[in-house]
């Protein structure tokens, strides 16, 4: 009974909220507060998803395919880097300041290279959603194994336990936690980023079918797409805090969001 309580103290307030500013939007079209060819009404928005929705759906499925392999490329390439340059002091001092350096690059630049490089397939769309996933899962991830019980990691060494074997006992569970922050930001980062990387010459996906809405003045479309486009980045973000809830189960509960 307190857990539904829990749950329900943590959705229904945003959940009202959103309620209230749907009903506010349309009052305001009803009111012809603005002109619905700019800014259509949730009402109209429905009920042209409706009307199209197989399609929406064929354009939902690919930018789920992006996302999904994005994200898992994303969270193997953080997770793997981060134990190299936690592992390999040397590789740390060299590598982690590019890495933060990678980051401050625009991905519209990145991406017409990419494009460029490795033509208009789901490859060089995949590899921009990774290169966006894998930093935030990397950082969260190391800052977890440099942060381990000092004291147990001095006693362990003293009876000999090897650096490897340290790592996989101690300080790989003790980053758990701060692995799935990251994953929680990657997980948001990703939705986000195959749109973009969608915009960059394909006729599948969210992002195209945005992109080709806008040009023919439909922004019911539009805004239908990015209704679903919200929908998925929550799903995902549920999806990876339910998989933390399950994995981490001595955590505390309160802690865990």
């Amino acid at each position: 009974m307190g857990n539904k309580r829990s749950i329900w103290t943590q959705i229904g307030p945003p959940t009202g909220l959103l309620i209230v500013l749907l009903f506010g939007w349309q009052a305001a079209a009803w009111l012809e507060l603005f002109d619905q060819w700019m800014i259509p009404s949730p009402i109209s928005i429905v009920q042209e998803a409706i009307e199209i929705w197989p399609r929406l759906m064929e354009h939902t499925e690919a930018t789920v395919q992006l996302t999904l392999l994005g994200f898992a490329g994303g969270s193997a390439v953080g997770f793997v880097l981060a134990a190299l340059l936690h592992l390999i002091p040397g590789v740390r001092t060299a590598v982690y300041p590019l890495l933060v350096l990678s980051q401050n690059v625009p991905i519209i630049a990145i991406a017409p290279i990419l494009t460029m490089l490795l033509g208009f397939g789901l490859l060089p769309k995949a590899l921009l959603v990774i290169m966006v996933c894998f930093f935030p899962i990397t950082v969260a991830m190391l800052s977890g194994l440099m942060n381990t019980d000092a004291q147990l990691r001095n006693y362990l060494q003293m009876i000999g336990v090897r650096k490897l074997e340290l790592f996989w006992r101690l300080e790989l569970p003790h980053a758990i936690v701060h692995l799935f922050s990251g994953l929680r930001i990657a997980a948001s980062y990703s939705v986000l980023s195959a749109i973009v990387a969608e915009w960059l010459g394909t006729n599948k996906g969210l992002g195209a079918f945005m992109l080709i809405s806008s040009k023919g003045f439909m922004p019911d479309r539009v805004f239908a797409a990015v209704f679903i486009i919200v929908a998925l980045s929550l799903t995902l973000f549920g999806l990876v805090t339910w998989a933390e809830r399950l994995i981490i189960r001595w955590r505390p509960e309160k802690e865990v969001r």
